[in-house]
């Protein structure tokens, strides 16, 4: 079955008068007018759908957003952001009207796409299309996860449903198919899509580049599919939605055949409905054909009065508040746990007994790699924190991200820790998204650094939300060796580390990892990159301070006194600092060796701390087995790095190959003395 085209979309019927859905309408084309510019189309389009499910299903309270048990409403098409903006006014939210007249301005709660934390009621930030639906599932395993742990018989305080708006877009981007695939395989049943199905996109009718049997792509991923419906009949929709709150065994996908600008006369069914204002002389048509004499950003009170849900919502929260109060009566240890794990916050004493955690780790100087220094802090953590719900995108054996008694994740079955992602790198990276936006999990991923390419977009994502995400990225540089230069990460620490709000970190030792796991963990507002070795690192010595000193970012492994040049180091070229610093005592040569294991929590500290690691006024040289342009930005006059494509060798052979030598390392060291004038020669 081809996607819908334009000899089959439903015209609109002047003689009806949907004045709820109509609403919807009228604030949409109105707010992208008065802002000249957004997409009035799809949510013209939409508006019976969102009326059918929030009128007459969602279970939420717009006077408390973040009522845990509350359903969870994403908009994968986040550019039809004025559908969901009218929806939340309208429902009671706190999002004024003037807000919405302030639609796309600098300041408002009316972004162009939606932005959680942003405006009330947006569940996740949407806008690279077919993150939303992904999301959506992290979601709904999340709830599916906590309901297996926490629920009792007869007391489900766990139990609410995920609903997803999509369109063509979100189905023609690739990762769709990831969470989909994935959402059947899990069977999700408590997770509903409604697909808007307007044939429609910004070059036009889209039949000619997507011809997807969409119904059967679904199906075959083991999903209920009701549809296709009339997406402008409520009671149509209605009836679908009804019947998909039935299904528990499997996720479901209404198909809603729609017409995009619907009530538009020149406009519906077109391209042009999609991305621009209608402009003033079509909007007064289209208020005509719709029967709408309301004046921009005005609603009739009685239309109003039937959208309020404040009343319905306080009922429904009510209602399971009572059935709360009986549980925490009855399980107090388990509801307490909940409270906790719900708000965020670590279990009492988790810092102080991860500080001892990693002097343990120091005092036992394992020389280990740092992919196996992580499984291990992982195997710690486990027990510490039930809140941790790790994976793989089919490399668990290869990243180490499983752990003693996790249990897997499994469709049919309850509980599991463990998540078998697939070969879906991006998919596992916004489902990671939706689990951390859902609450009560601490969710980590581990796939190649190099395919951190692939999940770009969704780990830039959790940076822009906030949200604690740890995504695990093994095999971290041409160390890695015989897989080669496809395998082999060069430019992916550097582009990582220019991504707002993400802590990179690339540990050099055991030590250096479980502080990053701990840092990590405690970042509750920042999500986290672990670049981990492949080979083994030697521990390097520390005093208690030095190691107190590593969740700082940057500090002063080995110095030496008056130093006459800093190397600073990062991972597996720490090593390789501190014996070039040796050969260079032989020399006479003192210099101090930093080690960086994170340079965007080092950026964090204050400029006292960062002058008194780096030094005043000498030469600096950076090292790292990645590319060398970040340095400059740490003084670095030199740096050992490798700005090309690695090669198919064994590790070690690669590693001198490219330089990767003490011998090397202390040559250019010296030749930067050399160079550079001496203007100070004291520590700091």
């Amino acid at each position: 079955m081809a996607s819908t085209s334009n000899d089959r979309v439903v015209r609109p019927d002047n003689g009806q008068r949907n004045l709820l859905a109509n609403a919807l309408r009228a604030l949409a084309m109105d707010a992208v007018q008065q802002a000249n510019s957004g997409h009035p189309g799809a949510p013209m389009g939409m508006a019976e759908m969102a009326e059918a499910l929030w009128h007459r299903h969602l279970k939420h309270n717009p006077s408390n957003p973040q009522w845990w048990d509350r359903d969870r409403f994403v908009l994968s098409n986040g550019h039809a952001s004025m559908l969901l903006y009218a929806l939340l006014h309208l429902t009671g939210y706190a999002l004024p009207m003037d807000e919405l007249k302030k639609f796309r301005q600098r300041g408002s709660l009316t972004p162009g796409h939606p932005e959680v934390d942003h405006t009330p009621g947006v569940e996740t930030t949407t806008g690279p299309l077919g993150q939303g639906i992904t999301n959506a599932v992290g979601m709904a395993l999340a709830e599916k996860l906590l309901g297996d742990e926490f629920n009792r018989p007869g007391h489900a305080i766990v139990d609410h449903r995920t609903w997803v708006f999509l369109g063509d877009g979100c189905l023609m981007e690739g990762i769709s198919q990831e969470a989909i695939s994935l959402a059947g395989a899990w069977q999700l049943g408590k997770l509903v899509a409604l697909y808007d199905d307007n044939g429609i996109s910004i070059d036009g009718g889209v039949t000619p580049w997507f011809a997807d049997d969409t119904a059967g792509r679904f199906r075959a991923c083991g999903w209920n599919v009701i549809g296709p419906v009339d997406g402008h009949d409520v009671n149509a929709l209605d009836a679908a939605i009804t019947a998909a709150k039935g299904q528990r065994a499997q996720p479901t996908l209404i198909i809603c055949r729609t017409t995009i600008g619907k009530g538009s006369p020149a406009r519906e069914g077109t391209a042009k409905a999609h991305g621009e204002p209608l402009g003033a002389a079509e909007i007064a048509a289209t208020r005509e054909a719709l029967g709408w004499s309301a004046a921009p950003f005005e609603l009739p009170a009685d239309v109003a009065a039937q959208w309020d849900a404040r009343g319905r919502g306080a009922d429904a929260e009510g209602e399971w508040r009572s059935r709360w109060a009986a549980y925490r009566k009855l399980f107090p240890t388990e509801a307490r746990e909940l409270e906790r794990r719900m708000a965020g916050e670590l279990p009492v004493g988790f810092e102080a007994d991860w500080i001892s955690a990693v002097a343990a780790v120091q005092q036992r100087g394992e020389t280990v790699a740092s992919r196996k220094a992580s499984q291990q802090a992982i195997a710690e953590l486990g027990p510490r924190v039930p809140e941790l719900l790790g994976g793989s995108a089919d490399l668990t054996a290869s990243n180490l991200t499983d752990w003693p008694g996790c249990g897997a994740v499994r469709g049919g079955e309850a509980g599991g820790r463990h998540i078998n992602y697939g070969v879906r790198e991006f998919g596992m990276s916004a489902i990671m998204n939706g689990i951390a936006l859902h609450g009560g999990f601490i969710p980590f991923g581990g796939t190649f650094m190099t395919f951190s390419d692939y999940s770009r977009n969704a780990i830039r994502m959790a940076a822009l939300m906030n949200r604690r995400v740890v995504h695990v990225l093994t095999h971290d540089s041409i160390g890695l060796g015989e897989d080669g230069p496809t395998h082999q990460p060069v430019e992916h620490a550097s582009s990582l580390r220019l991504i707002p709000n993400l802590d990179v970190w690339r540990p050099c030792d055991a030590a250096e990892t479980f502080v990053a796991w701990g840092h990590a963990l405690m970042s509750k507002r920042r999500p986290s990159a672990l670049l981990l070795s492949r080979q083994n690192l030697p521990a390097q010595p520390r005093t208690p301070e030095q190691t107190a000193a590593i969740h700082r970012g940057g500090y002063v492994l080995s110095d030496r006194p008056q130093p006459r040049a800093v190397i600073v180091a990062t991972g597996s070229e720490v090593a390789l600092a501190m014996q070039a610093q040796a050969l260079l005592d032989e020399r006479g040569l003192a210099v101090r060796v930093v080690s960086m294991p994170s340079t965007s929590v080092f950026d964090q500290q204050d400029a006292a701390w960062r002058q008194s690691v780096l030094g005043r006024h000498l030469p600096r040289v950076a090292v790292e087995a990645g590319s060398s342009k970040l340095w400059a930005a740490y003084g670095c006059s030199a740096v050992l790095g490798i700005d090309r494509f690695g090669e198919s060798a064994p590790g070690p052979t690669l590693m001198k190959a490219f330089g990767f030598t003490a011998d090397h390392l202390a040559a250019l060291v010296a030749e930067e003395i050399e160079r550079e004038p001496q203007i100070e020669r004291s520590s700091n």
